[in-house]
């Protein structure tokens, strides 16, 4: 079909279809390109043959749309395959939007290894990089699988509970921080936390930061202050007299006014995450009581209104996704990597996977078994034969996934007694003397 050149405007020519079609079977994509992108520019690679055609695509919503839609007119609508080192971001949600654009994306360890076949050096730019992602997608297509987008319900869902869990991570940190100025200067606050509330020793770092500012309150200003966090007017009157009796860690202005300055800084970012927190818990709640799986996920003993949905995104609602209960464990990084060459053998945890899938599933298992007899059995059966918590705690989510993909696959809803039965019957050493009788 004639086509413009990208390169050389004045230029035309007839260029065939690509060319790795398996016999007997025409090629699904009309042309294979690569992609390496970056923040405000793409070097595109476009395959013909052996010619490579090169491009710069500017990373703007009106330049991407206007290079997609030549693609379509260029090959009248036919499917070109696209690969790069992206599975989020600017530019994969920009092509997302165009159905004639197959999108592969890949590990960038994959594309690293690839080069390294090539270039022994170590040598690589940028445009040497988008032909290899078009020559590894031309040539190894029939065996990647192209990304699909799943409802647009889900991925909402999706990047709601992964940005949820990045607020809770920041609050965590910022107590860290605040733990770690107050055992620079200010012991007592961390006392007050451990004996009456961690609320109650914000609430006062609010107002004052030192104490000697502390000791120089009011006795009345304190009490109104703590009334909200102790209810009885002697717990009031001791804490009173218990600040006022202290004695300061330092009284070292140069360590005390810059540390106390910032320590209110971090409290006072507190209210903002838990506010922040509070609003994503009722739009993931909205989102996940509609959802048409909800129902599957809520059965889990120990998800809860948090782990619920992250366990329900984890597996999406395309039943083609996942092949197996080993696919969902590879891709999670649950499943352990095996190295064998030879005598020597190793088992390592799986570094290339989905850091906050693995997440969830090891927090849902860490949940599930201070909520349910079998698996709070196999945790403990672990750790007696040797397996530290963190490695009992991943084993038991192994075996979860395999119970949640055959729920997830079939539709059906978790039932304990059922498992337990079929545990039962199958005698394992595991369960409970209760639960074989």
């Amino acid at each position: 079909m004639p086509r413009q050149c990208p390169q050389k405007s004045a230029a035309r020519r007839v260029r065939p279809a690509a060319t790795t079609a398996t016999p007997g079977r025409p090629c699904p994509y009309a042309a294979f390109l690569g992609i390496d992108w970056a923040d405000q520019q793409h070097e595109v690679a476009e395959l013909d043959g052996e010619t490579v055609h090169r491009q710069t695509l500017l990373q703007t919503p009106e330049g991407l749309d206007a290079w997609a839609g030549a693609l379509h007119k260029r090959f009248g609508g036919r499917s070109v395959a696209i690969c790069l080192e992206q599975a989020q971001g600017g530019l994969i949600y920009a092509l997302q939007r165009h159905s004639h654009l197959v999108l592969f994306p890949i590990n960038p360890a994959k594309a690293d290894a690839y080069r390294e076949a090539f270039a022994h050096s170590g040598a690589k730019n940028d445009q040497v990089d988008a032909e290899l992602l078009a020559r590894y997608v031309r040539e190894h297509h029939p065996r990647l699988r192209a990304w699909k987008p799943d409802t647009e319900q889900t991925r909402q869902l999706a990047r709601f509970v992964e940005l949820r869990r990045n607020l809770v991570e920041e609050r965590k940190q910022t107590m860290q921080r605040i733990t770690a100025l107050l055992k620079l200067y200010f012991p007592l606050a961390l006392v007050i936390a451990q004996e009456y509330s961690e609320k109650l020793m914000l609430a006062l770092l609010a107002r004052w930061g030192t104490l000697r500012e502390w000791q120089r309150a009011n006795p009345r200003t304190l009490k109104q202050v703590a009334t909200p966090f102790l209810k009885h007017a002697e717990t009031r009157d001791q804490l009173v007299q218990q600040i006022r009796a202290a004695l300061p860690l330092t009284t070292d202005q140069a360590i005390l006014k810059p540390n106390a300055l910032y320590l209110q800084t971090q409290v006072a970012k507190l209210p903002g995450l838990n506010q922040a927190i509070a609003v994503f818990d009722q739009e993931i709640a909205q989102l996940f009581h509609t959802h048409p799986d909800a129902a599957i996920f809520s059965s889990l003993d120990g998800a809860g209104e948090a782990l619920a949905p992250r366990l329900l995104v984890a597996f999406g609602t395309d039943r083609e996704r996942f092949q197996s209960a080993a696919d969902v464990q590879a891709y999670s990084g649950i499943a352990p990597v095996t190295k064998q060459s030879g005598k020597s053998r190793s088992v390592h945890s799986r570094f290339a996977c989905n850091k906050f899938l693995r997440q969830s599933f090891h927090e849902f298992a860490d949940h599930a078994r201070k909520h349910c007899d079998w698996a709070k059995a196999y945790y403990q059966y672990k750790r007696d034969h040797g397996m530290r918590h963190n490695a009992a705690v991943r084993s038991l989510a192994f075996k979860w996934i395999r119970i949640l993909f055959r729920c997830w696959k079939n539709r059906s809803l978790y039932d304990d007694q059922t498992y337990t039965n079929h545990l039962r019957c199958k005698q394992v050493p595991y369960l409970p003397a209760s639960h074989t009788a």
